[in-house]
């Protein structure tokens, strides 16, 4: 997944670039309006955060001129005025959500998140179907196999697979696994994560020639094919 960060605060764009980047994705800065619309209008991405008040050109004319394009890249808007007349401007200029600064960065990629699997639904592509390599999910049968082969899951292991399945080929790090699983905003200082990952990939993983579900030392878990 391909994001463009848009914010000209160095400390922000740095904890954003940085955060993302550890959670696999590949990020794009621009420390100013000009040179952010430049890479919106000729680059591909899977989603933008923009932050509002910006050098050269504003925020809200960025997204303005993107949807005049017919460019309909999700737009997370990001701003320190966060007063309600100030989040309706933004979405009536076509973001798609706004986040308010100081925020929670666990909050930051769930939002993110959201909003690119509501433009994979609506362009036409399933989500209630789930794959990596011959791991399959299916959302509305809750069923989950893996080849001809059938997993029972209990509710929080299902859970924790299709928070990896839907970050497959990531790092996924303990603090979005709290968050993102368990709808923790605290370390709670327990081996829940480490037991349940534990279960989850005997079941997934026993049996089979290739591991799915990876330990990144020190960062994380990373569900794919790759060794």
């Amino acid at each position: 997944m391909r994001i463009l960060v848009i914010e000209d605060d160095k400390d922000v764009a740095s904890f954003i670039q940085t955060g993302l980047q550890q959670a696999g994705y590949n990020v794009d800065h621009a420390d100013n309006g000009k040179d952010g619309l430049f890479l919106a209008t000729t680059e591909p991405y899977d989603a933008l955060i923009v932050d509002r008040m910006l050098p050269g050109v504003d925020g809200l004319t960025i997204i303005r001129t993107l949807r005049s394009s017919d460019i309909q890249t999700p737009v997370l808007i990001l701003s320190a005025l966060g007063e309600v007349d100030d989040r309706v401007k933004g979405l009536k200029a076509g973001g798609d959500d706004y986040l308010v600064k100081p925020f929670a960065f666990g909050e930051l990629t769930a939002r993110l998140e959201a909003l690119m699997r509501r433009s994979r639904t609506h362009a036409g592509t399933p989500d209630t179907l789930l794959r990596v390599g011959n791991l399959e999910m299916d959302l509305l049968r809750r069923e989950v196999r893996r080849g001809a082969t059938r997993i029972e899951l209990q509710p929080r292991e299902f859970q924790l697979l299709e928070f990896l399945m839907r970050h497959a080929g990531q790092v996924v790090t303990r603090t979005m696994l709290l968050e993102g699983v368990w709808d923790y905003h605290f370390d709670p200082q327990t081996n829940v994560i480490d037991v349940h990952v534990s279960r989850l990939r005997s079941k997934i993983d026993r049996g089979f020639d290739q591991p799915l579900l990876h330990t990144v030392r020190g960062a994380g878990y990373r569900l794919d094919e790759t060794a």
